[in-house]
C-alpha cells in the first residue's frame, strides 16, 4: 500500500502541480545574465539592446504592468490633439521575442548577493543588473488628492487615470482662471506643465473663450524654463498671448468641491494664496522610486547612484542605470533615455571584456515645447544647460516642422525604432537629421 500510496502522490503532483519543486512558487531559483528591471522606455530599449549581445535566452525583465505607453504624447492627448489608445502598446507586443518577461513588481533589490525578489516572493540572481525603474508620482502629498479627480474641472496629463479628464476640463471651460502647477520636486519632462498651458490658451482662442479666461501658471521654479536661450523666448510668448506666470508658487491643497487651489509662497514661508479655477492642471511631486531608496543602490536622496559619464554604479560595478531613476544631472525626458541607450550599451560591453568604458554620456536630452497646436520650440542641452542643437536654425523659434516632428514622426520612430535598439545614441535628433542628409 505504501508503492500505491507513493505512486498516487507523484501522479498527484504530476497533474496538479507540474513545476513542482517543494510546490513553492518562491523556492523556484532563477538566474539570468542580464536581469532588466523595468519595461519602460529604457527597460525595453535596452533589453532589445542586451538580447543582441547576449542572446534573448540570457535577458530577463521585470515589469507588472500588461500595457506600455508612450508618455510624451500625453500632452496632446490632454489637449485633444490624439487620443489615449494612440499612445498604449501591450507589453507582451514591445517586449524583445525571446526574452524571459517576469510579470511581477520589484520588491526587493539585494545588490551585496546580487538577487531581487518579487512582490510573489520569487528570487531571482543575476551576473549584471539594469536598473530602470522610473520615477514615481505622489498626488497624494497635495491634501485633497488623488480624490479631488473625482469631481470635474480638474486632471493631470501625467497619469493614464487623468490626462482624458484634463480634455474634458478643457473642453467644459466656459469662464475664470485655467489654472496650471508645476511641483517643488523634479518631474520628468519638465516642459511639460507649460505646454498644456500654450495648447489650452490657444484652444480657448480657437473657440471664442479666450476673452473669458484668465490663464494662469503657476510655478514653483523660480525662472520660467531652465535654460535662458529657450526660457527667453517662452517669455515673449507668455507676454503676447497674456498669460500669467507666478514663479514661486508651489500647490499644497486642492478643495475640488469649491474648485479652489492653494498654494505656498516659496519665499515667503507660511504665506498661502487661494485661487478660484474653472480648469485645474495638477502636475503632481515626484519622487525616487520606492524600492531603489530602499536599497544599498540609492544616492542619500533615493536616487539610483551611477557614474554621470558612463551610467555604471559607483559602488556596484555589475549594476547599470537608466532614465527617470537615477541621479544623473539631466533633466528626465524620453530623449535623454534615447541618447543614454547606446551609451549604457557600449559601457555593459566594456565592462563584460574587463576593459574601460570609452564613451562619454554629456548629458544630452530634449523637450520638444509645445507652444500651440502647430509649432513647438525644440529645446535641446546638456548637462552644462548649454544648448546642444542638431539643425542649423534658430531652434528657440516656434515652428510647425518642429511639432510634426513631435506629434508624427516621433512616436513611429519611438515605436518601431527606440524600443527595438535600433535608434538612439547621443543626440538621437541630430542621428535622425543626418540619416535624413545622407
Amino acid at each position: 500500500s505504501y508503492l500505491l500510496q507513493q505512486i498516487l502522490w507523484c501522479v498527484c503532483v504530476r497533474v496538479f502541480c507540474p513545476n513542482y519543486l517543494g510546490c513553492s512558487r518562491a523556492s523556484a531559483k532563477q538566474h539570468y545574465k542580464m536581469l532588466v528591471l523595468g519595461g519602460g522606455t529604457g527597460g525595453i530599449s535596452m533589453s532589445a539592446r542586451m538580447k543582441r549581445m547576449m542572446g534573448a535566452e540570457n535577458v530577463a525583465v521585470v515589469e507588472p504592468s500588461e500595457m506600455h505607453y508612450y508618455q510624451p504624447i500625453w500632452t496632446l492627448v490632454g489637449a485633444g490633439a490624439k487620443t489615449l489608445t494612440s499612445s498604449s502598446r501591450s507589453t507582451a507586443s514591445v517586449m524583445p521575442s525571446g526574452v524571459k518577461w517576469v510579470k511581477s513588481k520589484v520588491q526587493e533589490i539585494n545588490p551585496d548577493t546580487n538577487t531581487i525578489r518579487t512582490d510573489d516572493g520569487s528570487e531571482i540572481s543575476y551576473e549584471y543588473l539594469i536598473v530602470a525603474l522610473g520615477l514615481q508620482l505622489h498626488f497624494e502629498k497635495i491634501k485633497g488628492l488623488p480624490e479631488g479627480f473625482e469631481y470635474p474641472k480638474i486632471g493631470s496629463n501625467y497619469s493614464v487615470q487623468t490626462v482624458e479628464k484634463t480634455w474634458k476640463a478643457l473642453q467644459d471651460f466656459k469662464e475664470g482662471n485655467a489654472v496650471f502647477t508645476f511641483p517643488n520636486t523634479p518631474v520628468k519632462c519638465a516642459g511639460a506643465p507649460q505646454k498644456i498651458m500654450y495648447l489650452t490658451d490657444a484652444f480657448l482662442r480657437k473657440t471664442g473663450k479666450r476673452d473669458k479666461a484668465n490663464v494662469i501658471y503657476n510655478t514653483s521654479l523660480p525662472v520660467l524654463f531652465g535654460i535662458k536661450k529657450y526660457a527667453d523666448s517662452l517669455w515673449d510668448i507668455v507676454k503676447q498671448r497674456d498669460l500669467q506666470v507666478n514663479l514661486r508658487q508651489n500647490l499644497i491643497e486642492v478643495r475640488a468641491d469649491k474648485k479652489e487651489a492653494v498654494f505656498e509662497n516659496l519665499d515667503k514661508p507660511g504665506e498661502t494664496k487661494v485661487f478660484e479655477y474653472e480648469m485645474l492642471h495638477v502636475t503632481p511631486p515626484m519622487g525616487p522610486n520606492l524600492v531603489i531608496k530602499g536599497s544599498p543602490l540609492a544616492d542619500e536622496a533615493g536616487w539610483l547612484d551611477v557614474n554621470k559619464d558612463h551610467l555604471q554604479h559607483k559602488r556596484y560595478p555589475n549594476v547599470f542605470g537608466i532614465g527617470d531613476c537615477t541621479n544623473l544631472p539631466t533633466a528626465k525626458t524620453g530623449a535623454a533615455v534615447a541618447a543614454q541607450t547606446a551609451i549604457l550599451n557600449r559601457t555593459i560591453s566594456k565592462i563584460m571584456k574587463n576593459e574601460k568604458p570609452d564613451k562619454t554620456y554629456d548629458g544630452y536630452t530634449s523637450c520638444p515645447l509645445v507652444t500651440s497646436y502647430n509649432t513647438v520650440i525644440l529645446a535641446e542641452f546638456d548637462y552644462n544647460g548649454q544648448p546642444l542643437e542638431t539643425f542649423p536654425i534658430n531652434q528657440a523659434k516656434e515652428r510647425r516642422t518642429m511639432y510634426h516632428m513631435k506629434a508624427d514622426v516621433m512616436p513611429h520612430l519611438y515605436w518601431h525604432g527606440l524600443l527595438r535598439g535600433l535608434w538612439g545614441g547621443p543626440g538621437p535628433y541630430r542621428k535622425l537629421f543626418h540619416l535624413g542628409m545622407k
